[in-house]
């Protein structure tokens, strides 16, 4: 799928190999990159997007998710779920008969992560045997990085409260398969000589915003003290929205080592590797 994507950023190729097909586009959370970057990636492709949401739908009116997925089924030829439900996401997999991509879950954002993978290559070569440093929160895209550290061999170092720490399961299942993965509650400990320096959000659009959580992130806000303990060649990353001077300052998102926007840019082309790989079109 990176291949893809790296190819369809390249513009290597000029048909629409998406010609006939339609994906449906269900959003049960707001978005604006997932959105964007997948009914532009359909459209650029020569497919055709449905954009859904719960409003739209007799999922939302109690319809089951069993019957929304072999009735969509019937209309598209895949279907992409954006929900705070990782239950309800393998849920429509086992029951469609279409492939169901992962736009996001409170479990894990594994598209984000193919978009971040690609940017790093594209600033500092292969990531296999690289270090890269988590700080803030152990959340969904925490856990699909971890996820990508087992699969393409790049180490990883975690910096997060205990309490806000990724599933120990997790974490036994990507050490097990060989996974450099780990976890302390020293931010520097965790920055120092990486290469790249990952950040989301304190409080993502289900939590509730006068939590406790901010007290316990405040330690690990990245600011220009923090990246300078990492390699000289460092970059920084970040899923965006982002929260200036929360999780970050604006010194350092909008300073020299920020890839922010070229990582939200490949949002698209990963959403393009997918839906290609998904249909068989590559």
């Amino acid at each position: 799928m990176l291949g893809l994507a790296a190819a369809a950023k390249r513009g290597e190729r000029d048909d629409r190999p998406l010609a006939g097909r339609s994906v449906a586009l269900i959003f049960e959370k707001p978005s604006t990159r997932t959105r964007v970057s997948f009914e532009v990636g359909i459209h650029q492709l020569g497919g055709h997007a449905v954009v859904l949401s719960g409003r739209d739908m007799q999922l939302g009116r109690g319809e089951t998710v069993a019957d929304t997925a072999r009735v969509l089924s019937r209309y598209v030829d895949a279907i992409m779920l954006r929900t705070d439900s990782d239950a309800k996401l393998r849920e429509l997999a086992e029951h469609a008969t279409v492939p169901v991509i992962n736009g996001l879950t409170d479990a894990s954002h594994p598209c984000q992560i193919m978009a971040d993978v690609l940017t790093f290559e594209e600033h500092r070569g292969p990531i296999a045997g690289q270090t890269v440093a988590w700080c803030g929160d152990g959340n969904n895209v925490a856990r699909s990085l971890i996820q990508a550290a087992a699969r393409l061999g790049f180490a990883l170092r975690l910096a997060t409260p205990e309490a806000l720490r990724p599933p120990q399961a997790l974490l036994d299942w990507a050490r097990a398969e060989g996974a450099e993965v780990t976890l302390t509650d020293d931010p520097a400990a965790a920055v120092a000589g990486a290469r790249c320096v990952v950040t989301d959000t304190w409080v993502s659009m289900s939590d509730d915003p006068n939590s406790q959580r901010h007290n316990l992130l405040m330690p690990y806000r990245v600011d220009s003290a923090l990246m300078a303990k990492a390699a000289p060649d460092a970059i920084f990353m970040h899923c965006l929205p982002a929260h200036r001077g929360e999780e970050v300052t604006a010194e350092v998102i909008d300073g020299p080592r920020s890839v922010v926007f070229d990582e939200a840019e490949n949002r698209l082309h990963a959403q393009k590797g997918v839906l290609l790989w998904a249909l068989g079109a590559g």
